[in-house]
């Protein structure tokens, strides 16, 4: 079976087990019990977990509290110093160079009119994406929350004038680049926004895999910290899900906050980079 359709097959445990874990936190309950709830044997569910996240339960699981989430605050200013200092940062798939290409004010007016959107729906390790690109690269990556018919519309109201055509074969080999990391080229972003929402993305990139920052230090680092709220909104509009890792902004109290795309899918991503980091 392809690798990623594994992985996205098992994600659907790993969410459950996630929401399971959430709803039973100040019990802790062990980990047969965890494995009963989704339905596997504690042997298949450890076998199933590591293979999706690369480390056992036990230790991926410790990242779901609040204490922990504080600990990666504290190490990510450690690795924010280490980037600025241009050492390398830590991780896989996010050592590609991802350009960032802000639209001209026509084409944002524009709403696409004229542009040919490829799109597809493909596996990842976090479920199913709809992944549009352009020929000037990705214009869109969400993930499939109620059915496809619902993540296309949210694609196409980024893109209101935009021609979309379903080409599969185009868009897989992005999708593979980005999940499997089976391409070494550099991934180019084809965004449309408002100056000030490029520029909140652009400070997303810099954040290195496994590391965290909150919508006050995002709005420092973008020189407007008493613009958080405004920050928040930018962050919440972004149309790349994953490659611009808006996962990564935790709230003040270092609590994980909301996510477009389930409470659940952002901890599992982010606990997903930090046991791979």
């Amino acid at each position: 079976m392809n690798s990623l359709l594994q992985h996205s097959l098992d994600y659907q445990y790993v969410e459950k087990a996630i929401h399971f874990l959430e709803d039973n936190r100040l019990r802790q309950p062990e980990l047969a019990e965890v494995a009963a709830h989704v339905g596997l044997s504690e042997y298949h569910f450890q076998r199933v977990f590591t293979r999706w996240a690369g480390i056992s339960p036990k230790r991926f699981l410790q990242f779901l509290t609040k204490e922990n989430a504080k600990l990666l605050l504290t190490r990510e200013s450690v690795l924010h110093a280490a980037y600025e200092a241009g050492l390398s940062s830590p991780g896989r798939l996010h050592d590609l160079l991802i350009q960032t290409e802000a639209v001209t004010p026509g084409e944002y007016k524009s709403g696409g009119t004229g542009l040919e959107i490829a799109y597809g729906f493909h596996p990842t390790p976090f479920g199913e994406c709809l992944l549009g690109i352009t020929e000037r690269g990705i214009c869109f990556l969400g993930f499939v929350l109620e059915d496809r018919a619902a993540a296309l519309e949210e694609m196409r109201q980024n893109w209101p004038h935009a021609s979309l055509k379903e080409i599969p074969s185009r868009t897989g080999s992005v999708a593979a680049a980005i999940f499997g990391g089976q391409s070494s080229a550099p991934l180019t972003l084809h965004l449309r926004g408002t100056n000030f929402q490029i520029k909140v993305w652009e400070a997303l990139l810099h954040l290195p895999p496994g590391g965290v920052t909150t919508y006050q230090r995002l709005a420092d680092r973008t020189g407007a910290p008493q613009a958080a709220r405004a920050v928040g909104n930018a962050v919440g509009h972004n149309p790349v899900a994953y490659l611009i890792p808006c996962h990564r902004v935790l709230r003040e109290t270092g609590s994980f906050g909301r996510y477009r795309y389930g409470a659940a899918r952002k901890k599992a991503i982010l606990l997903y980079e930090a046991g791979r980091g």
